[in-house]
C-alpha cells in the first residue's frame, strides 16, 4: 500500500483471515466461532471486520450494546449477533432488527418476556448469561429454577444458549480458579440442559480460553482481542497477525532554539537546538495525553521519535532532532503488537485500550 498522506487505520483482511484460521486449528471441528465485534471491532471497523468474517462462514457476532447490532444490520449483515449488555429501553429495537440478547438478570428477563408477549413473538432466540465468578452480569446457580419457570410460561422465546465469562484465562497464576470457573459452568449447563429439556448452545472460552484451556471449548467459543492480532502471551501472539496498522504524516518541520518551548504549558522547553516534526493526530483521535513528554513516541524512518511535549487535541510533536525526515514523511503510530503492547505498558493500561482508543473521525482504509 502507499505511503500515508494523512492520518489513516489500515485494516489488513488478510490479517484477520489469517488469524480467524489459526483459532480454528486451535479447536474442535464442531466447534462454533462467535466472533467479537463490540467497540467498532475493536477500534478498526466492525462493518468491515464483520462483512469479511461473515464471508468466511463465522456462525455468530457478539457486541454490547444494540446500537452496534443495528448498525450491522443495516450494513446487510445476516448472521445472528448476540448483544451481550441489552438494556430493556431497547428491546423495541432489538426485536425490530433480528438481534438476541443476552437476559443477565431477573429483571431484564421479565422486561424482555413481556415484551415479547405483547408483541406476540414465537420462539425468539434469547442467551442466558451465568455468573461464574468475574462478578459482573449474569445469574447464579441457584437460579436456574426460576429460570426455568419463567420460560415454562413463555413460548414467545426459545433458549439458543446458555454462557458464562473467564476472569483470568491468560494468567497462569489463576489457574486453579479459571478451572473451578470451567467446572462451576458445566455444572450449570448440566442442569440447566435437563431442566430445559431442549439443546441449546454452551460457551464460555473467549481468546485465551481457547489457547489455554482446550477443555472449555464446549459448542461454541467467543473469540475478540485474538482476531485483531492479540494472545495475550508473547509466544502464541507470535502465531498471528496484526489486523490494524495506525499511520500518519509529517505536517511541518521546526527548529526549536536552546531555551524556546513547545506546545502548551510550554511543557516541552528546549536545552539545545532541536528539531521537532508536528503530526495531524492527538488526543481526540485516541493519542492519550498520558503519553506526553517522552512518555509515548512515534516511528520515522524505521526510528523511533518522542513525544515532545503535551499531546493537543488534533496534533502532537516529537523530536526528530537525529533523524533525516522531511514535511510529508509518512509517520507510524502502530503496525505491530510490540509496539501497542509497549505503548500500553509506558501509559500502565493494556493493548485492548490503545486500540480501542482510535476515534472514529480517523479514516479507515482496507487493504
Amino acid at each position: 500500500m502507499s505511503k500515508a498522506q494523512e492520518t489513516v487505520l489500515e485494516i489488513d483482511l488478510n490479517a484477520l483471515k489469517h488469524n480467524l484460521e489459526f483459532i480454528k486449528s486451535k479447536i474442535k471441528k464442531n466447534t462454533k466461532i462467535l466472533a467479537v465485534v463490540k467497540a467498532f471491532g475493536y477500534g478498526s471497523d466492525s462493518i468491515q471486520i464483520a462483512k469479511y468474517l461473515e464471508s468466511l462462514s463465522v456462525n455468530y457476532f457478539a457486541v454490547a450494546y444494540a446500537k452496534e447490532g443495528i448498525a450491522l444490520r443495516e450494513s446487510g449483515i445476516k448472521t445472528p449477533i448476540l448483544v451481550l449488555h441489552p438494556q430493556p429501553v431497547n428491546f423495541e429495537l432489538l426485536i425490530e432488527n433480528c438481534l438476541e440478547p443476552n437476559l443477565y438478570n431477573g429483571r431484564v428477563l421479565k422486561a424482555f418476556l413481556e415484551i415479547a408477549k405483547e408483541k406476540k413473538l414465537k420462539d425468539y432466540p434469547i442467551h442466558i448469561k451465568f455468573n461464574t465468578g468475574l462478578n459482573r452480569l449474569g445469574f447464579r446457580t441457584g437460579d436456574i429454577d426460576f429460570i426455568i419457570n419463567a420460560l415454562s410460561d413463555s413460548p414467545q422465546v426459545i433458549v439458543k444458549s446458555i454462557f458464562s465469562h473467564l476472569a483470568a484465562s491468560e494468567d497462569k497464576k489463576e489457574k486453579e480458579f479459571t478451572n473451578e470457573q470451567i467446572k462451576s459452568f458445566t455444572d450449570i449447563a448440566n442442569i440447566f440442559k435437563e431442566k430445559i429439556g431442549y439443546k441449546i448452545l454452551l460457551h464460555q472460552s473467549n481468546t485465551s480460553g481457547v489457547l489455554n484451556y482446550p477443555k472449555a471449548q464446549f459448542d461454541m467459543v467467543r473469540c475478540g482481542i485474538g482476531l485483531y492480532g492479540f494472545g495475550n502471551d508473547p509466544k502464541l501472539t507470535k502465531n498471528l497477525k496484526m489486523v490494524v496498522s495506525l499511520k500518519s504524516v509529517i505536517s511541518q518541520i521546526n527548529l526549536i532554539e536552546p531555551n524556546e518551548s513547545v506546545g502548551y504549558n510550554r511543557a516541552y522547553k528546549s536545552s539545545e537546538l532541536t528539531k521537532t516534526a508536528t503530526i495531524p493526530i492527538g488526543h481526540a483521535d485516541g493519542i492519550h495525553r498520558a503519553f506526553g513528554n517522552g512518555k509515548g513516541y512515534v516511528t520515522v524512518k524505521g526510528k523511533k521519535a518522542p513525544i515532545v511535549g503535551n499531546v493537543c487535541m488534533d496534533m502532537l510533536m516529537v523530536n526528530v532532532t537525529n533523524i533525516n525526515c522531511e514535511e510529508g514523511d509518512e509517520v507510524i503510530i502502530f503496525n505491530n503488537q510490540h509496539t501497542v503492547n509497549d505503548l500500553a505498558q509506558r501509559i500502565n493500561t493494556i493493548s485492548y485500550e490503545i486500540l480501542t482508543s482510535v476515534s472514529q473521525r480517523v479514516k479507515r482504509i482496507v487493504k
